[in-house]
């Protein structure tokens, strides 16, 4: 069985050209989305800053705030034995 030009195209390979070529548009799509807020983060981090706020402190609250309970309180532990290590306590 001769398959004709637009099959050909259409399934090069064994691949659905226009199944991959939706999901490499909605990535694409999602990308741009992503690089917006991004944007929009970076200016609320800007706004912050202009009112006073320390950044890199705001990054780590968020950061924290990501975490469990439990994951905070071991990270805050292991911190104080590594500072008690070095003297810094």
């Amino acid at each position: 069985m001769a398959l004709d030009s637009t099959e050909t195209k259409a399934e090069a390979g064994g691949i659905a050209g226009e199944r991959l070529r939706s999901l490499i548009e909605r990535i694409e799509r999602l990308e741009e989305e992503k690089k917006s807020l991004a944007n929009d983060i970076k200016d609320i981090y800007a706004e912050a800053k202009s009112a006073g706020f320390d950044v890199k402190v705001l990054r780590k609250v968020i950061s924290l705030r990501r975490m469990e309970a439990q994951e905070r309180a071991e990270m805050d532990e292991i911190l104080t034995l590594y500072m008690h290590a070095l003297g810094m306590t």
